[in-house]
């Protein structure tokens, strides 16, 4: 039986001014049929605005069809006597949990629907804690949400919706804002609740891995459906995917690269192990690699220092019940032109550490130099620190507030002082390091999240500071959104020789783009170094909640089996020059 069912569904979102009368419509929506079949994990993949958000708010009657039909279990969604009966059998979860905790105690924020639904008193209870055992949080549920982690939150959030007994949980991008510990534990609870309980999932999502999982993957482009098969049928089209502006999983990708050297390897493969499996299996005599010597250099930094950190440690609500150390006497330094890249699980203090580097918070104690000055010196203007040192934060687009776009990048050398003609020079630099220049005069609203995104990191560049920090700039972004932002502050770096710091929860990125990495575990510097000899800790990092790449798992799998290929693999790139290598040595 279909649990929920569009018929040529079309919507439009319209506009309206202070009379009432319509200005402008869009269809975001056009001619969708989908049906989901009770039980199935369903994932459904896009780039930013193709039309997930909308179609998933039709499921459940927040939004109505301008066109066509939607029905949840044989009910037309557009019965407005019915909406009780829909909304009880399909809960929705959202990306940001914080949005959706109600109450001051977790038993009470699970037990928040099924009062509103009239259940019997002894019968919330009940519900109350087998959906707590189901997500596994049934030990916190005295807990205040507000003490939990990203993770633990989100899960507290799905146990508000199983307590309502719904037949299908609608996700949409749930795990978008964790870490990978998070992640995990977030996609560990949706499997148990399909495949043990037996409850459809929707899933909207950004991260291949996770559609990887369902039973079914649906692409959507221009508000329409373009693809919809089986995870391994849809991962296999990888240039397709591309087009659209989405990503494949990195054995995928790895798998594609090699079949366009010349390796007879499967297109369907989509997971680790089964690629592991597929490498070792091919003719390669010997199957080592000899691994090539890296000589660690030992540079001279003391001269081009440019922010060191001492013994710095930082506290929360000192002198109150809540008291809390957030960063515990970290010491470090990074010099002039570093690329650094710093992970930690959530709560580990890496947003409450670089808010240290340009003021926004004094350490309780130790000390931050910026080009060998201690910014908190009474001699010092703190203001002149944060020309020095910009920040950008997590969904940067939300400071924006400016007519125009140019204004909006303007609006931070205004503020330095600086003459009409120097201010315009910046701006168009700005705006061409992040491809936006023809954007200048359109308003900061009206644009993609992606080119919000730029903008405001424009606003940040057009201050030229010495050191610029990014906190998940691509957090919430699509791959083809994702990949733009970050190469373009990649050739912003090389062009400038600025120092980049780049907080991320995608080791993939941080690989990438990172030369050195610094790792935060429960307010402490766990280790800082290159990035090869950070990742080469896949164990230590797994303990303390993080992850590494899937390449690299795989990489490990494959040595298990017999093939290795160095224990410094991270990227899909390395992997099939390596590989490839393999075979033609073996030939």
């Amino acid at each position: 039986m279909d649990i929920i069912k569009a018929e040529n569904l079309s919507f439009d979102y319209i506009s309206y001014d202070d009379e009432g009368k319509e200005t402008e419509r869009s269809r975001v929506l056009k001619d969708v049929s989908l049906a989901v079949p009770e039980g199935q994990f369903l994932a459904v993949l896009g780039h930013n605005g193709c039309g997930k958000s909308t179609l998933a708010k039709h499921f459940n009657a927040i939004l109505t069809p301008t066109e066509g039909r939607v029905t949840v279990n044989g009910i037309d969604t557009a019965d407005e006597s019915r909406l009780f009966d829909i909304r009880q059998s399909v809960g929705m979860v959202f990306q940001n949990p914080d949005n959706q905790l109600v109450a001051t105690i977790v038993e009470e924020d699970v037990a928040f629907a099924p009062e509103n639904l009239g259940v019997p008193q002894a019968e919330i209870r009940q519900r109350v804690d087998d959906a707590l055992k189901q997500v596994d949080m049934y030990e916190f549920r005295e807990h205040a949400p507000h003490q939990l982690s990203g993770g633990q939150k989100q899960r507290v959030a799905i146990a508000g919706i199983i307590a309502m007994q719904p037949r299908c949980i609608v996700m949409d991008e749930p795990t978008a804002m964790l870490d990978p510990k998070g992640r995990k534990e977030v996609m560990k609870t949706i499997k148990y609740l399909n495949r043990e309980k037996g409850i459809t999932v929707v899933l909207i999502t950004h991260y291949m891995d996770e559609a990887a999982q369902a039973d079914r993957v649906v692409v959507m482009d221009k508000g329409g459906i373009i693809m919809d098969d089986a995870p391994k049928k849809i991962f296999s089209q990888a240039e397709r995917l591309k087009a659209v502006g989405l990503d494949v999983p990195q054995v995928t990708e790895l798998c594609y690269m090699l079949r366009d050297g010349g390796v007879d390897i499967s297109e369907e493969i989509i997971f680790e192990r089964e690629c592991a499996e597929a490498l070792a299996a091919l003719p390669i005599k010997g199957k080592t690699l000899t691994k090539e010597k890296k000589e660690r250099t030992e540079r001279a930094y003391e001269a081009d220092s440019l922010v060191d950190i001492r013994n710095v440690t930082y506290k929360y609500s000192i002198g109150t019940p809540f008291e809390k150390v957030a960063v515990d006497d970290v010491t470090l330094t990074v010099h002039k032109g570093e690329f650094v890249g710093i992970i930690g699980h959530t709560g580990s203090g890496k947003s409450t550490l670089i808010q240290h580097l340009n003021g926004l918070v004094k350490p309780t104690t130790g000390e931050i130099l910026v080009e060998g000055v201690n910014i908190w010196d009474k001699k010092v203007n703190i203001r002149d620190i944060r020309f020095k040192v910009g920040i950008v934060f997590q969904y940067s687009e939300h400071q924006l507030f400016e007519e125009t776009v140019a204004k909006d990048i303007a609006y931070g050398p205004k503020n330095m002082g600086m003459p009409q003609e120097e201010i315009e020079r910046r701006v168009r630099e700005a705006a061409a390091s992040m491809d936006i220049e023809r954007l200048l005069d359109r308003s900061p609203f009206e644009l993609s999240g992606g080119q919000q995104r730029r903008v405001a990191l424009a606003g940040v560049l057009a201050m030229d500071p010495q050191v610029l920090i990014l906190d998940e700039p691509a957090a919430g972004l699509d791959p083809k959104g994702r990949d733009k932002i970050l190469s373009q502050i990649k050739r912003y770096h090389e062009k400038s020789g600025k120092t980049i710091l780049l907080v991320s929860h995608s080791m993939e990125d941080i690989v990438k783009y990172a030369t050195k990495v610094l790792v935060m575990n429960k307010g402490k510097l766990f280790c800082y170094d290159e990035t090869d000899r950070v990742f080469e800790q896949t164990e230590e990092l797994a303990k303390i909640g993080l992850d590494v790449p899937q390449v690299t798992r795989m990489s490990h799998l494959l040595k298990e089996m017999g093939v290795d290929i160095g224990s410094d693999i991270y990227t899909t790139e390395r992997a099939a020059e390596r590989i490839l290598r393999l075979i033609k040595s073996n030939a």
